[in-house]
């Protein structure tokens, strides 16, 4: 199976404001905000699936697993959206996250 990268996730979600331009909010610093509110409002739903679920019904149901992984897969084209909107690249999200995995590694 291969792998999914940050680079394919940006890719699709550039392929996607393209063909919606005409009818979604473009990208650019100044709809980054609302970018992450829909966003936000995507965690929301993963979490109420979790709450009214259950983790069990999550690992355990075809059904209940296929939805809750689709709005995780929301929340991540959302993301995708506020890097594209920000520019951040993956190479740059790569750098951040190591350093800030080291500095979480070595705190306690």
């Amino acid at each position: 199976m291969a792998h999914f990268t940050v680079d394919e996730m940006l890719s699709m979600q550039r392929r996607l404001q393209e063909k919606y331009r005409d009818q979604w909010e473009p990208i650019s610093p100044e709809t980054a905000r609302q970018k992450l509110l829909w966003m936000v409002s995507e965690v929301g739903e993963v979490i109420d699936i979790v709450k009214k679920q259950g983790d069990e019904q999550i690992m355990r149901d075809a059904a209940v697993r296929a939805h809750f992984v689709e709005e995780m897969a929301d929340v991540l084209m959302y993301f995708g959206d506020v890097m594209l909107c920000y520019g951040i690249t993956e190479q740059e999200l790569k750098q951040i996250h190591e350093a800030k995995f080291e500095r979480n590694m070595s705190r306690w």
